[in-house]
């Protein structure tokens, strides 16, 4: 197989017709996971681990109705999350609240301000981890 890194996505690119408003979003809700990303010019594009967000390039298209879900670490985050994202212009898609998919399922739902749902959960069923991320090297 040679360069499996126990995950399927390796990116997902967001593209926007408004992007000052998503990306003013986005800032938000990443400041409240306590999370920097990185601005890449300011009228450019913005990353976060291997999220990347940016305005709609040349005559292509936009990125309409994704389903995108952030892990947090507990309900409080959860929370903060939602109440950041809706004071940069999200919409509500769904307050902070237990969910019946599984026991421990704590979520809460936004619509970002180009109509992607973002859903920020935490699942408590969930007490530890391998490791808290990957870090990958490559040769030159």
């Amino acid at each position: 197989m040679g360069y499996r890194l126990g995950r399927l996505i390796d990116h997902v690119g967001l593209r926007v017709d408004d992007f000052p408003a998503v990306q003013q979003f986005y800032l938000a809700v990443f400041e409240a996971l306590g999370r920097a990303c990185e601005v890449h010019d300011a009228d450019d594009e913005l990353s976060l681990d291997e999220l990347y967000i940016g305005p709609r390039l040349g005559g292509g298209g936009v990125t309409a109705n994704l389903h995108l879900c952030f892990q947090a670490p507990d309900r409080e985050t959860v929370a903060r999350i939602h109440a950041a994202g809706m004071a940069a212009g999200g919409r509500d898609n769904g307050g902070p609240g237990l969910r019946d998919y599984h026991p421990g399922y704590y979520a809460a739902f936004l619509l970002d301000p180009a109509g992607n749902n973002l859903e920020v959960k935490v699942d408590e069923r969930v007490t530890g981890r391998s490791a808290e991320a990957v870090d990958v090297t490559t040769g030159s």
